[in-house]
């Protein structure tokens, strides 16, 4: 092993021997002693942020970086190889067979999802590695149940990697007795061990990154991608990344993170559903920032329409993709009527974004492919709409903070909120990183939504518009009562103590002075208890 670093977790002999090997390790403590120092300092300057923000400091365009923005002349890197054409972007989990199904779906990428799915308990059905996904390029991903086989096409989608954003922390490795950043964790051996055989294959190490609120978190990824590059003696500017937009700060910041990025971007990503959360959660002490029932928010109110059109207009002044982002219905295969309404919602969202200038949109499910793939290639002219400046946008921070949002709390909204939190939660600790419900695809973002709007709505006293009722922690424990019973029904597989570690969990949050940041962070130690980890262990064992 190599000095200082430690790996706490059993992992089996093989995949160990493969994954952690001493260069490996070597490679991921030069990244640890190189860049941890930054990320904590980092991460200590969003709770500065946040005090700000809770004071009641507006949050603003930064004005120490008013000559990037107005400043025409740099552009960002051009489209690296399978990056030219990004019409449709399927995500989802690393689990083996549905990394197959993905990349043979037709969509022209696949994101593969490190920061939410893959930390649970997928990775161990089938023996999953952090490396997995990209053996696709040595063509020796299959896979076999109940008699099929799953083998790749000849043509599959371009390989892209969410690492886990920069708050998380990896404690199943440790480096000079600190936890290593889930961040460099997740981008340093997906690095280290593909990086050179993506590029003789004709592509290259293409990363989605997640999370970030500040332009200085952006120039401490490209520090990593300058370092990383020049340790294993590849050319600098080969590593693309896409940022997702999926913070209310860094939606002031676009062109600043694109500028610390710009030698190794491929865009802007609509983050949609975490991005109201981050609305949400940001303004926490700001009592006119209550928004109403969840469904009320759509991407055409004034703040999400605002947020899109300033993520257009800011990726193609700079001449990289400004990607869509993901609705959440699915096929619903039992119900021909009801799938009519829910395809047809998605294909009204796909004319929205492709009309409105996105480059692409993200799908979540193999059977949207069509769908999207018919509205984007009806009207897009080409590979991309750079072309498509939106010049006659002017965003101000009020445009992106605007709460005119049309519609009220309702007894079903909030009947909904406390369903979809529960479930989603007690899916989560049992290892379940996305859930089906109500004939929509439920992930941790959507769950922070209603996470956050039940205690914003209880924090501050507000009324149910079509009863009148005061929502209270009382009123919210009463449908808890009343929900958690039938949970195991509406989402197959949900074991009675995780539902029970849900109900306890819920209530807490509500009776909250702030809400928590992440519930997945809160959770981790539940996961660490279901999988009979050593003490201390805060994520699931590999």
């Amino acid at each position: 092993m190599v000095q200082g670093v430690k790996i706490h977790s059993k992992v089996a002999a093989q995949a160990q021997a493969e994954l952690f090997t001493d260069e490996a390790l070597k490679f991921l403590a030069a990244l640890h002693r190189t860049f941890e120092a930054t990320r904590q300092s980092l991460l200590v300057a969003r709770e500065d942020a946040q005090r700000r923000f809770d004071s009641g400091v507006p949050l603003d365009f930064p004005p120490e970086t008013a000559h990037i923005r107005a400043e025409p002349s740099w552009h960002c890197a051009p489209p690296a190889p399978g990056l030219e054409d990004r019409r449709v972007e399927i995500t989802g989990p690393t689990d083996r067979k549905m990394v197959i199904n993905a990349l043979n779906s037709g969509a022209k990428t696949f994101m593969a999802d490190f920061e939410g799915i893959f930390e649970l308990a997928h990775v161990r059905q089938h023996g999953q590695r952090p490396d997995q996904p990209p053996r696709r390029y040595r063509r020796q991903i299959d896979f076999e149940t109940g008699g099929k086989k799953y083998k790749l096409s000849e043509n599959p989608a371009a390989l892209i990697v969410r690492p886990r954003g920069w708050h998380l922390d990896e404690p199943r490795v440790s480096i000079d007795n600190q936890p290593v950043s889930g961040s460099l964790f997740d981008f340093g051996l997906y690095f280290f061990h593909n990086a050179k055989e993506l590029v003789k294959r004709g592509s290259g190490p293409y990363f989605y990154l997640p999370k970030m609120e500040h332009y200085l978190e952006a120039r401490l990824w490209n520090d990593v991608f300058v370092f990383s590059q020049s340790y294993i003696g590849m050319p600098h500017n080969t590593i693309r990344a896409t940022v997702l937009i999926e913070t209310l700060p860094a939606a002031f910041q676009m062109e600043e993170i694109l500028f610390e990025l710009r030698n190794h971007s491929s865009g802007l990503n609509c983050g949609r559903w975490d991005y109201i959360f981050s609305f949400i959660k940001k303004r926490r002490a700001d009592r006119s920032a209550v928004l109403p029932d969840r469904k009320d928010v759509t991407m055409t109110v004034p703040f999400m329409d605002a947020y899109v059109r300033l993520l257009i207009q800011t990726c193609h002044k700079r001449k990289v993709a400004a990607m869509g982002g993901m609705s959440a219905q699915i096929p619903i295969k039992d119900d021909p009527a009801a799938n009519e309404v829910a395809m047809n919602k998605v294909r009204a969202d796909k004319l929205r974004e492709v009309t409105a200038g996105h480059d692409g949109t993200w799908i979540a499910h193999p059977l949207i492919n069509k769908i999207a793939r018919e509205v984007f290639d009806e009207h897009m002219l080409g590979p991309n709409q750079y072309y498509k400046l939106r010049t006659e946008v002017r965003t101000t921070a009020a445009d992106l903070l605007s709460t005119s949002v049309p519609g009220k709390i309702t007894a079903e909204g909030v009947r909904e909120n406390v369903e979809t939190c529960l479930a989603y939660t007690a899916a989560w600790v049992g290892g379940n990183g996305c859930i089906p419900l109500n004939y929509l695809m439920e992930d941790a973002a959507t769950a922070e939504i209603t996470r956050v709007q039940l205690w914003q709505w209880v924090h501050y006293g507000l009324r149910v518009a079509d009863t009148g009722r005061p929502i209270t922690a009382e009123y919210v424990d009463e449908l808890i009562k009343e929900i958690a019973p039938r949970l195991g029904k509406i989402v197959a597989g949900l074991k009675q103590e995780n539902v029970e570690i849900a109900v306890e969990y819920l209530k807490g949050q509500v009776r909250k002075a702030w809400p928590s940041e992440f519930l997945t962070s809160d959770l981790m130690g539940w996961l660490a208890v279901r999988d009979g980890v050593e003490a201390g262990l805060q994520r699931a064992v590999l």
